[in-house]
């Protein structure tokens, strides 16, 4: 099936995880992704290793549907396959720091040179300007920047979420802008520089938190589990396992009470809207904790989705592996890769499209699996890459 992007050629030049899946979801929408990585290998390929040549768990993800070859850009005959790479190219992705880019001839001015209208997409961990440009960071930097890990944890101990959310939702977000760069040059016939960053992205998705702080200067500190603008909003240990329940709006705290057998509690100013709950929110969560506990998850559930109340049980990876709704809603496909025990659970694109779907059409590429064909196309001849390969050019 043709994809909604085929015929557009993507450079990746990212590592770990925000440019590498930027491209990633670009690949997945029809773009042919070439990835490109140092002659051993980039540090994300074997990050959380789980195949026998050591590559990583991350990498099954966000290499899939793409080209790999392997390349030193720092030598001059890496910078001319680096220009004739771009030449052919309508998008670069490359999250590295400014002065990297540059370095590498990566930069916005310097590929403009060699195609006026190409489209470059870098995330990096703070930005291109200010006094943080050129410092390095992770999702986990952002994250408590941004003031999630001060909310995220308690009052004397701060905490990070255990996914890396920050990185993944940069790499949407530059993938995002640089569809938007893509319907911009076929309007205007111009590229342009999309950028991204974690801080941005993290202080994006606590805004409310930020603007609440900035209107009423709450000086709210971290509850754990326990939600603190409306309730019950909390984990609960049952008989056999824990659940997680959210209660927001009157309607659904309404359902709730009378479930609880608290129709009292209806009437009680302290309780009165989600904000009110969210400040007597410890006193509810007791109160649903006595519930819970003497039911099983299984118990507490079928209650709970009876009286259509949100709620879900708080499950081990191993078990949300063998989740019904997992297993029904074709998140995860089989994908098979030397080394593998089975073929990976791979997550596909979470989003649907009922004309142009995306599909995950090949497993990641081993080390340099495409450099010659690669090189072939741009030209050069068996004698060269023979040539090139034993230089370590590639």
């Amino acid at each position: 099936m043709t994809g909604i992007l085929d015929g557009i050629r993507v450079l990746d030049f990212g590592r770990f995880i925000a440019g590498p899946y930027c491209a990633t979801l670009l690949a997945d929408l029809g773009a042919e992704v070439i990835r490109v990585e140092r002659i051993g290998g980039g540090e994300d390929r074997y990050t959380t290793p789980v195949t026998s040549q050591g590559e990583g768990a991350g990498f099954l993800q966000w290499g899939r549907n793409k080209r790999g070859m392997t390349l030193n850009p720092t030598c001059d005959e890496g910078r001319g396959i680096v220009e004739k790479l771009v030449r052919s190219a309508d998008i670069v992705v490359a999250n590295l720091p400014p002065a990297s880019l540059t370095a590498l001839g990566l930069d916005y001015e310097s590929l403009c040179t060699i195609r006026p209208d190409i489209i470059l997409t870098t995330a990096t961990a703070f930005g291109s300007s200010g006094p943080y440009a050129e410092r390095v960071g992770f999702d986990g930097v952002a994250q408590a920047m941004s003031g999630n890990m001060h909310l995220t944890g308690y009052a004397h101990e701060p905490m990070k979420n255990n996914f890396p959310y920050v990185d993944y939702s940069t790499a949407a977000f530059t993938a995002l802008g640089t569809l938007a760069a893509l319907i911009h040059r076929n309007e205007s016939g111009e590229g342009q520089h999309v950028e991204g960053s974690l801080l941005a992205t993290s202080i994006t998705i606590g805004n409310a938190a930020l603007i609440e702080q900035s209107q009423l200067g709450i000086n709210r500190v971290g509850s754990g589990n326990r939600g603190q603008t409306a309730a019950p909003s909390d984990t609960f240990k049952t008989r056999d396992g824990w659940i997680l329940v959210q209660v927001v709006g009157n309607p659904i705290y309404r359902r709730w009470a009378d479930l609880m057998g608290e129709p009292e509690w209806l009437d009680d100013l302290l309780f009165g809207t989600d904000e009110l709950r969210g400040n007597n929110a410890e006193a509810i969560s007791q109160r649903m904790a006595r519930w819970c506990e003497t039911r099983t998850t299984s118990e507490a559930m079928e209650c709970l989705v009876a009286a259509r109340i949100p709620c879900g049980e708080v499950l081990s990876p191993e078990q949300t592996l063998r989740n019904e709704q997992v297993l029904n809603s074709d998140i995860l496909e089989r994908v098979d890769y030397p080394g593998l025990n089975t073929p990976a659970p791979v997550a596909r694109i979470p989003v649907t499209l009922s004309k142009t779907p995306p599909e995950i059409r090949n497993a990641p590429p081993t080390l340099g699996q495409d450099s010659a064909e690669i090189l072939s196309e741009l030209g050069y001849s068996d004698v060269e890459i023979a040539d090139l390969k034993q230089k370590r050019v590639i």
